[in-house]
């Protein structure tokens, strides 16, 4: 699939090939030009539609749930979700398996809520059956937090399994959707859960500026009392919306113009499944051709997200990333570099304004540039091909 009428990468102006902020439309950018009085009639439409379209991207299983803004980063929508669904009594099982399990990890830490902890390390995924275990071994978890999509390593989770396990256990599913909703399938009636959270500038190709919590009315009703921050209250936020139609305090108005054109042009698309598929075929396209040069992914196929790759990086002596890096910026494509602990890798973002024809031209640029490096072979360390064997398989 490509985009009609893509513009071309201009000098200064490259394509952000990183899991968000990325690369946005022109009328995207377009719609930042006009101001909005953050009271006024028309803006309370706005958030109104916007509240509206994402309720409908979970399908058949919206009833029953609402949409919440909550301005700022996609780690301020996180905090949220935690703070105001999780009790102050309550326990949290975090399933992780890359840095935004453990930064979850934190923030409950900050919190003071207590919780454990399921770590399946960089290269696999926590399973159905791993929950379940925990969960019958540990009574006093009353919640799940699962990361939809991992992007440290780009691995997508099994998060019907997941939430499958979570429910015959009776517990509540939170889940950290932050860089897949809009383009993974997320539908509460299929797969099971409280509350999930993303943000502006991820799938729905919007700028940065807030995030969004869509949950179970029921437990924002529930959650009033729970959160220890005025303005990361979700059940205060909620409330105020639901009575006013306005946000508590200054909202991000020209960022919420912007995301309306964004999930216009989401639904014109096709929706998820549409979102879903180009960015799948943008991650097949820059796969296949980055193999082809002799890079190597860091996951199996089976764990590959349509999100974001990770790639070793090669062992030649004459590779350096940080050249890599900067002769990729200087021909329009800014990366994403490595967030791992036990391997050297960078990582490629397939989302955003973008299509196949312009992940063949980051494999062209790629192998331009390995030239230019005299890089004779892009073939990872034989320590990290046996390192994904002995955990990644």
């Amino acid at each position: 699939m490509t985009l009609a009428a893509l513009p071309k990468p201009k000098l200064g102006e490259p394509y952000l090939l990183t899991p968000g902020p990325l690369t946005t439309s022109a009328e995207v950018k377009e719609a930042m030009l006009r101001d909005w009085g953050s009271w006024d009639g028309d803006f309370r439409a706005m958030t109104r539609e916007l509240r509206s379209r994402i309720l409908a991207m979970l399908g058949a299983g919206a009833d029953g749930f609402d949409c919440v803004p909550i301005q700022g980063s996609g780690t301020f929508a996180v905090e949220a979700m935690l703070a105001s669904f999780v009790p102050k009594t309550g326990k949290v099982l975090v399933l992780c398996n890359g840095a935004y399990g453990k930064r979850a990890v934190t923030i409950l830490e900050y919190l003071g809520r207590a919780h454990a902890v399921l770590d399946m390390g960089d290269y696999l995924p926590p399973r159905g059956a791993d929950v379940a275990r925990v969960l019958a071994e540990d009574a006093a978890i009353t919640h799940v937090l699962a990361v939809h999509c991992e992007t440290s390593s780009g691995i997508l989770n099994p998060l019907q399994e997941i939430a499958d396990a979570t429910q015959a256990a009776g517990r509540a599913l939170l889940v950290d959707s932050m860089s897949a909703f809009g383009a993974v399938p997320l539908d509460p009636s299929v797969t099971p859960f409280e509350a999930a959270v993303s943000s502006a500038n991820k799938c729905i190709e919007g700028v940065p500026g807030f995030g969004f919590v869509v949950a179970r009315t029921a437990a924002l009703e529930a959650a009033k009392g729970n959160s220890q921050s005025l303005s990361l209250d979700l059940h205060a936020q909620w409330a105020v919306m639901e009575q006013t139609g306005q946000w508590r305090f200054t909202p991000p108005t020209h960022v919420v113009a912007a995301f309306l054109v964004a999930l216009r042009a989401h639904e014109a698309e096709g929706g998820v499944a549409a979102r879903g598929a180009r960015y799948a075929n943008n991650r097949d396209v820059l796969v296949a051709g980055m193999r082809r040069l002799g890079f190597e992914t860091l996951l199996l196929d089976d764990w590959l997200s349509p999100i974001i790759t990770t790639f070793f990086c090669p062992a030649d002596p004459n590779f350096d990333f940080t050249q890599f890096y900067d002769r990729m910026k200087a021909r329009g494509f800014i990366l994403y570099p490595g967030k791992l602990t036990r391997a050297e890798s960078f990582r490629i973002g397939h989302i955003g304004h973008v299509d196949g024809a312009v992940m063949q031209a980051v494999v062209d640029a790629a192998s331009d540039v390995l030239t230019e490096m005299n890089v004779s072979s892009a073939a990872p360390s034989t320590a990290s091909l046996a390192e994904r064997q002995a955990h990644g398989e």
